[in-house]
């Protein structure tokens, strides 16, 4: 059986794939194994997907690699960004469904689920529009040669995205891989295979030719380990830690030296300078940390306030906080639901405990919520020092720390204080300070008086720790494209 019906809240009942998605079609795994879906809000089993082994990824490789030497190497780039547009098309007639399903194996508010639907169609819709505009050029160097530089696909894609946003990263890995005329293996994240396996069912009703997109549920040290070391994956995309990330880099290195692109953690600072607008910079800290629950690479999760605005700021920020709707994520109200596994649960309270343990001060939060579900309250840390691990570590959580500061140059050293660099945020008034402070900070994407105000035609991506390589935008084409250079000899002249 490769497919089940479910029901949700939000939609009733409809049909969920289970199988992995090869060819074409939803198959069963060569060894028949699968794994359960677990419902973080009850922590009931939603159902067992099929799970892809290291020969399932052979498959869908060769899948991939015929598709590619076949047909779809010779598809027009119109026609490839036709597809996209068509499949951006079926996210938003399908958007109800794919929205349930996703606050249903991830636990996030249906609200949230809604606008990830809508932003994935984005993004493919505007990959598809670039399709037929990744352009060459002509270089003149002496009157007897005539020099042209293309740019070409570079051919198999593994891509392995996480849990935390698994349709837009969906959109975010294939959108721009399939418009450069590339084709596809991807690997869902096992905490959240479903809303992925959904869409995959879009991709052949779209009238993509077998092949060219394969979607396959499994886990990490076997599929995805299978992926990043596979000889005939040309490229692989990651997302997720930077300690899996590295893991990423060793495969591909000591499998065939395939290119590699990471996305990896954040500890980003979020700076509240004391000219700031005090109520639009809360309302933007408190959606920067606990937006998705805190599961999300550029949280702002270090949170560093002028001295004088400090104490006002702290009892702002703590009523703002805990006014936020935690529960039921099918709730229209809810703004967090749970963490997305115990592990991720008991993770985050671990850090909370440590933090405790070290001397920082509980503002708020730091309890699970009820009994049954991983819920955890939004909680605030005060009274912290730059070398605790709740300063230093990601938690992916929503858990923040606050800190004061003095100066600018001091808000730039502490913000930088960190081994990550995705993200950053700095609110001010004043626009000196805002363009000052954002240049100076080491980061891939800095908010200005905003943030988590990500968009398609952004490009997203981090310095140091943080990854390399750039996802979204123009930008993320150079991930899917070699450059080829063609040298032609004019003329009759003889060498020498």
């Amino acid at each position: 059986m490769t497919s089940i019906r479910l029901k949700t809240p939000h939609n009733g009942e409809y049909d969920q794939p289970t199988g992995l998605f090869i060819n074409n079609e939803f198959v069963k795994g060569v060894d028949g194994k699968t794994f359960e879906v677990i419902n973080p809000t009850d922590e009931t089993v939603i159902c067992s997907v099929h799970e892809a082994t290291e020969k399932d990824v052979d498959i869908a490789v060769s899948a991939a690699r015929k598709a590619f030497e076949g047909a779809w190497r010779k598809e027009t780039p119109e026609n490839r960004g036709r597809l996209l547009v068509k499949l951006a098309d079926l996210f938003e007639q399908h958007a109800e469904d794919l929205a349930a399903v996703e606050s249903l194996d991830n636990g996030k508010a249906i609200s949230m689920a809604k606008g990830d639907v809508a932003a994935s169609a984005g993004c493919l819709r505007y990959y598809g529009g670039w399709a037929d505009k990744i352009e060459g050029k002509v270089v003149d160097t002496t009157p007897d040669t005539f020099n042209y530089i293309k740019k070409e696909p570079i051919g198999v894609c593994g891509q392995i995205i996480p849990w935390n946003f698994p349709l837009l990263m969906w959109s975010w890995k294939i959108g721009p891989a399939v418009a450069c005329g590339n084709t596809v293996v991807l690997k869902t994240a096992e905490q959240t295979p479903l809303s992925a396996l959904y869409a995959a069912k879009l991709i052949k009703e779209a009238g993509f030719p077998p092949g060219v997109i394969n979607v396959v549920s499994g886990f990490g040290k076997v599929a995805g380990a299978a992926i990043a070391s596979h000889m005939d994956v040309d490229k692989v995309a990651f997302t997720g830690s930077t300690v899996v990330g590295r893991q990423v880099m060793k495969a591909a290195a000591g499998s065939n030296l395939k290119k590699v692109t990471l996305e990896l953690g954040g500890k980003s600072p979020n700076i509240v300078f004391e000219d700031a607008d005090i109520d639009n910079a809360i309302s933007w800290v408190n959606f920067g940390i606990y937006f998705n629950h805190g599961q999300c690479c550029c949280a702002g999760s270090r949170v560093y306030v002028q001295e004088s605005i400090y104490d006002k700021f702290i009892q702002k920020f703590k009523e703002r906080a805990e006014q936020n709707a935690v529960g039921d994520p099918f709730h229209h109200e809810t703004f967090q639901g749970p963490q997305v596994s115990q592990l991720q649960f008991d993770r985050i309270m671990g850090y909370i405990e440590d933090g405790k343990k070290a001397g920082a001060v509980v503002e708020t939060g730091g309890k699970r919520i009820g009994d049954k579900g991983f819920f955890i309250e939004p909680t605030i840390f005060t009274n912290v020092t730059e070398d605790m691990k709740i300063v230093q570590e990601e938690i992916f959580g929503p858990v923040c720390t606050v800190s004061k500061f003095k100066t600018k140059e001091e808000a730039i050293k502490i913000g930088n204080n960190t081994n990550y660099g995705l993200a950053a945020a700095v609110h001010t008034t004043n626009l000196n300070t805002a363009i000052e402070v954002s240049n100076a900070l080491r980061a891939g994407t800095v908010w200005v008086n905003s943030y988590n105000t990500l968009h398609w035609q952004l490009p997203f991506g981090g310095f140091k720790q943080s990854g390399h390589g750039r996802e979204l935008g123009e930008a993320a084409l150079n991930n899917y494209t070699e450059t080829k250079t063609v040298s032609i000899r004019l003329g009759d002249a003889l060498f020498g």
